[in-house]
C-alpha cells in the first residue's frame, strides 16, 4: 500500500512526525514524503533543514517530493492509497481549505484527492481555535478528509492551540482507508 506523508512547518513537532513516519514505514507501507518550502529550507532552533531531509531519506529510502512539478504527478500518474499530513500547520490547513496549491505538499494532496482517496490530517497550531478555526470547520465537512483526534495542548497558556494525538495516526489511517472517521475526534487530555 502506498502512502503520501506531508510534513509542514511546525518545527517543534518534526521529531514526533519522524517517529510517526518511521512507524508508518515499519508497518510495511511504501511511503513518499512531501515537504513544504520552509521545511526544505529553514534552519531553526529545532534543527537544520538538511538534517531533517536526511532523516526522511533514511526512513523512507527516497528523496522527498519538493516541487509542484513532482507533486502534480501523484494523482494522474502515481497513485497513492492515502495521504497523511503531519504536522499540519494553520497555513497548510488554510491552503487546503481554500484551494491554494502553491507548494509540493498542498499540490500533492490536491492531486491525490482526484482519485477519491483519504487524506489524514494531524493538526498542530497555536491558532486553530482562533481565526484559523474557520478552516478547520470547513475541512471537517469535506469528503475524503479525516482528522487524527486532537486536543487543547495547553488550554491556560495557549487557549487557542490544538494538537493532534500523534499516537492515533495509524488507527486513524486504518479507519480512513475504510471510509470512516475515528472517534472521538475531540480528546480531553
Amino acid at each position: 500500500m502506498k502512502i503520501g506523508f506531508g510534513i509542514s512547518g511546525s518545527f517543534c513537532n518534526h521529531a514526533h512526525a519522524l517517529e510517526v513516519l518511521k512507524e508508518v514505514k515499519d508497518k510495511g507501507y511504501d511511503v513518499t514524503c512531501f515537504v513544504t518550502e520552509p521545511v526544505l529550507t529553514y534552519d531553526t532552533r529545532f534543527g537544520k533543514a538538511r538534517d531533517l531531509i536526511s532523516k526522511i531519506i533514511e526512513i523512507t529510502g527516497k528523496e522527498p517530493v519538493t516541487t509542484i512539478v513532482e507533486a502534480e504527478q501523484y494523482g494522474p500518474k502515481y497513485k497513492l492509497d492515502a495521504f497523511i499530513v503531519l504536522p499540519t500547520t494553520a497555513v497548510t490547513l488554510s491552503k487546503l481549505a481554500n484551494g491554494l496549491y502553491d507548494d509540493a505538499l498542498t499540490l500533492g494532496v490536491k492531486a491525490h484527492l482526484r482519485n477519491n482517496r483519504p487524506v489524514i490530517i494531524g493538526v498542530s497550531s497555536n491558532d486553530l481555535l482562533g481565526i484559523s478555526a474557520v478552516n478547520l470547520a470547513r475541512l471537517l465537512n469535506y469528503k475524503y478528509i479525516y482528522f487524527i483526534p486532537f486536543y487543547q495542548d495547553d488550554p491556560f497558556n495557549k487557549p487557542k492551540s490544538l494538537m493532534a494525538d500523534y499516537s492515533l495516526t495509524i488507527p486513524t489511517l486504518e479507519m480512513a482507508l475504510k471510509g470512516e472517521q475515528i472517534q472521538p475526534i475531540l480528546l480531553q487530555k
